[in-house]
């Protein structure tokens, strides 16, 4: 079926039809205005409960192509993730190198503890602000703060002198991986084409472990040199000077130029977003969008934030849009990985890994794989299946590390003392585990959750990512709060065995409660937590969607 003839199917007319009519991506069944129907051309029975406008109701030529206009829009913008992950990850080098240049004694564990979680508080508040912040003033603007906020922060950092600035500074750090862990997504997402969103946001993830790589090596490489944790934790500012001044040639979000009513700025994004679109295909998508736009504009005049957000807890699909969206965040956080990603040289240093940062530059590679990988099947495998699969792979990965340790500290009491020469088999073994744990994190909780945005319907995505992005920081508070003291209190061995018993729990929610939302619009989204969490009614609505493009490619071969 064509475009033109798909839009035609929509009785557009003017902006104020796109406004009132109900079906599919907003727009009424002209056989049964107002009422449940079924649409062909969209494949799913509308609720007359939604009046969402579908982006996905017009597939322009070549959109399953991402231009190389697109890729570099993208790539720019994925830069302030390179930081999210470099700013989380440069700490672990750190905390191993520092030694006692923040006071008259090396850093005890309560110290590294509020050090570390400092950032992450910084980002909780953070990713509060950004997402409503970043409607009102422009998801590009909110990037560039971010940005003004990674170099501040890393300059601070390499000047300080006390224990208390330092945690002042990574303070400042964490304002900025706060808001870029929620604006940057929203912003790639915009500004990809519709049927590209999920792997093009994805490239995020991948920029943030790739952070994390680079955040390693830098640490490992200055290792020994004096002073060298200064330079490790200074050289943020580097790429966040680049991405800022990158920022200029950047345009804003086709949804924020339109709010702005700068249409023909945004038709000329669009133009540049679908290349290969004839003119016909151009002008559907930014009636669509317009459409779209303007009825988040109505919500905005009509409502308040105290009313958005309690549709957000009263509406049964919104709720059940944000149980899944700020479960699936607390679940990335409650399996552990970050205090790894934190405290992996630290970890590795107790148990006799002569480089530290060297062995825990291993696990951010095999992080920064695993994500890789995540790119290549999180829309043709689907967000479910891959949760599914990789769950049962956390917590096998976690209890066997968790035997490890117990096997590795016996002639120690269970605990952890530097300097020790453990069993290298043992020792061996626990790093073994941390690779294919982290692998089944990258291919799954460290990606999925970061989809959250198509959980939401347009007038609550800006209160439902930043309330999303918040769990999962209050949660990385929480983990990286206590990691240190944890493995003091219950051994390592009781510690990683209680992230294998939240991932077990994480494993049954994900089976459950989480549909495949993979494909799907807004809408359809919507309809399918409608009444429940919609496990079956998502795999039918997939697989009515592929009968039916299946149905028109024959079609269109026998033509």
């Amino acid at each position: 079926m064509s475009t033109s003839n798909r839009f035609s199917a929509l009785q557009v007319s003017s902006d104020s039809d796109l406004d009132t009519k109900t079906g599919p991506g907003g727009l009424d069944s002209p056989d049964s205005p107002g009422t449940p129907y079924e649409d062909d051309t969209i494949g799913i029975k509308a609720s007359t409960v939604r009046r969402e406008i579908d982006e996905n109701v017009v597939i322009a030529e070549g959109e399953e192509k991402v231009t190389l206009y697109v890729w570099a829009l993208v790539t720019t913008a994925a830069v302030a993730g390179l930081l999210f992950g470099y700013d989380t990850g440069v700490i672990s080098g750190t905390l191993v190198s520092i030694g006692s240049a923040l006071g008259p004694a090396v850093l005890s564990s309560g110290q590294k503890e509020l050090i570390t979680s400092a950032t992450t508080l910084g980002a909780l508040l953070g990713g509060l602000a950004a997402g409503l912040s970043s409607d009102w003033i422009g998801r590009k603007m909110v990037i560039a703060v971010a940005n003004v906020i990674f170099i501040a922060g890393a300059v601070g950092q390499a000047c300080c002198h006390t224990v208390w600035s330092m945690i002042g500074c990574r303070f400042v750090i964490g304002l900025g991986v706060g808001v870029a862990s929620c604006v940057v997504p929203l912003y790639i997402g915009e500004l990809s084409p519709t049927v590209m969103r999920g792997r093009c946001v994805t490239i995020n993830v991948v920029a943030i472990t790739l952070g994390q790589v680079i955040a390693y090596a830098i640490g490992a490489a200055f290792a020994d040199v004096h002073n060298g944790w200064r330079w490790m934790v200074g050289l943020g500012a580097v790429p966040a000077g680049i991405d800022l001044i990158g920022l200029i040639w950047l345009p804003e979000s086709p949804r924020i130029l339109l709010r702005n009513k700068k249409v023909t700025e945004a038709e000329s994004v669009l133009r540049k977003m679908y290349a290969q679109a004839t003119p016909a295909q151009l002008e559907a998508k930014l009636r669509v969008l317009e459409a779209s736009v303007e009825q988040s504009r109505e919500v905005i005049r009509t409502t308040t934030v105290w009313d958005r957000t309690r549709s957000m807890l009263v509406v049964g699909a919104n709720r059940r849009a944000l149980i899944i969206g700020c479960g699936l965040q607390a679940f990335q956080q409650l399996c552990g990985f970050n205090s790894l990603m934190y405290y992996s040289a630290t970890l590795f240093k107790s148990v006799g890994f002569d480089n530290s940062t060297a062995t825990g530059l291993i696990i951010a590679a095999t992080n920064f794989l695993g994500t890789v990988l995540a790119l290549k099947i999180v829309d043709p495998v689907g967000r479910r299946r891959i949760m599914v699969w990789t769950a049962p792979g956390l917590v096998i990965s976690l209890i066997l590390a968790s035997i490890s340790f117990h096997f590795l500290t016996m002639s120690t009491g269970g605990v952890l003392v530097d300097g020790t020469d453990y069993p290298k088999k043992w020792s061996a073994l626990v790093l073994v585990f941390m690779i294919t744990y982290t692998m089944s994190y990258a291919t799954g909780l460290g990606n999925v959750p970061w989809q959250q945005g198509e959980l939401f319907t347009l007038e609550v995505r800006g209160l439902g990512t930043s309330l999303c992005t918040a769990t999962n920081w209050a949660m990385n508070l929480v983990i990286s709060a206590t990691f240190l003291s944890l493995m003091e209190a219950i051994t390592p061995a009781g510690a990683f065995g209680v992230y294998a018993g939240f991932c077990f729990i994480g494993w049954l929610f994900c089976f459950f409660c989480y549909p495949e939302t993979s494909g799907l619009s807004l809408e359809e989204t919507f309809y399918v937590f409608e009444n429940d969490f919609g496990i079956k009614r998502s795999q039918m609505l997939r697989a009515e969607k592929q009968s039916i493009k299946q149905r028109h490619q024959q079609q269109a071969d026998r033509v």
